[in-house]
């Protein structure tokens, strides 16, 4: 399969390449919307880096690496952190999306499973380990994985960006 040419126009990745539509039915890479595969800037940045994605400017030119980390981080102050989460459960197999609508992180499919065909298993947070967390904010999390019908993954990446991963699901006595 030939690289997906995708653009970056302001904050949106998107291509409408038919290289871009095969990889989302092979693999659930981007959202197909109006005719066109729109990307997180996590999937973008994880096609880069395993060259199968081109990024190409407003002008049609590749956006180098450097560059492209650069104008990513712009977009999103905490993309270190949840790219570090969002490589590891991809490489591991899952098939993971944003989960904005949640107000967290992510939203991860378990394996084998496909958005559209089944329901995320998890709603993820992604956390450094010097970050603090109050019982108020562990609880509000907690209460939007359940009301959701997803257990919670908080993902906590330290100094080294190792990821340790805490389920936390509901249990009726």
């Amino acid at each position: 399969m030939d690289k997906v040419q995708a653009h970056l126009i302001g904050e949106i990745i998107s291509s409408n390449s038919s290289e871009a539509h095969s990889l989302y039915q092979k693999s659930s890479f981007g959202e197909p919307k109006a005719n066109k595969i729109y990307y997180t800037l996590s999937e973008a940045l994880f096609l880069f880096e395993k060259g199968k994605l081109e990024i190409l400017d407003s002008r049609g030119n590749p956006i180098p690496e450097k560059e492209l980390l650069k104008k990513l981080q712009r977009i999103d102050k905490k993309l270190n952190l949840k790219y570090s989460v969002f490589k590891d459960l991809r490489e591991k197999g899952y098939i993971v999306k944003t989960a904005l609508k949640f107000g967290a992180d992510f939203r991860v499919y378990d394996k084998g499973t496909r958005p559209g065909k089944a329901h995320a298993k998890w709603i993820v947070f992604a956390e450094h380990e010097s970050k603090k967390t109050s019982w108020h904010e562990f609880s509000a999390k907690n209460r939007v994985a359940h009301s959701t019908k997803k257990n919670l993954l908080i993902a906590i990446i330290d100094e080294e960006s190792d990821i340790t991963y805490y389920e936390v699901s509901w249990k009726k006595p």
